[in-house]
């Protein structure tokens, strides 16, 4: 995962990015971004209130969040059925795992924003535009 500085670098970039869309794009892409972009603090709350994974499907990471519940629901049923041990292990096991998103959240949540915002600027851009600079960032990088 980049680090805080990183992200924010590329988030002001991509910002610049969508400012220079012609009007109808931008609105486009502002409308869409309304709907996909994710809030860090819910995100968070899901994880800290709710440790079975919903902050995974919060961010459409369907996989992820199947198997904490899975694996919670696992120890749920260890307990109930006498192997206390296991059960608390399990459960404990995920909230261990769990706590390191609680404290990147903000990262987490930006990534998936900054991501959602590249997604969108590749549907909207001219394809010009994004060919021109695509092949600027090379021509920079190779050495004459």
């Amino acid at each position: 995962m980049p680090d805080r500085r990183a992200l924010e670098a590329e988030e002001e970039a991509l910002r610049q990015r969508v400012r220079a869309l012609p009007e109808s794009a931008r609105r486009a892409v502002y409308e869409a971004a309304r709907v996909q972009l994710k809030d860090p603090d819910t995100y968070a709350a899901l994880n800290w209130f709710l440790v079975v994974g919903l902050h995974h499907f919060y961010l459409r990471r369907w996989w992820r969040g199947a198997a904490d519940v899975a694996v919670v629901g696992a120890g749920v049923a260890l307990l109930f059925s006498g192997r206390l041990l296991m059960g608390v292990l399990l459960i404990v096991a995920v909230g261990i795992a769990e706590l390191w998103t609680l404290f990147h959240a903000q990262r987490i949540v930006q990534a998936w924003n900054n991501a959602c915002y590249r997604r969108l600027l590749a549907q909207h851009e001219a394809p010009g535009h994004a060919a021109r600079r695509a092949g600027a960032g090379r021509s920079r990088a190779q050495p004459e």
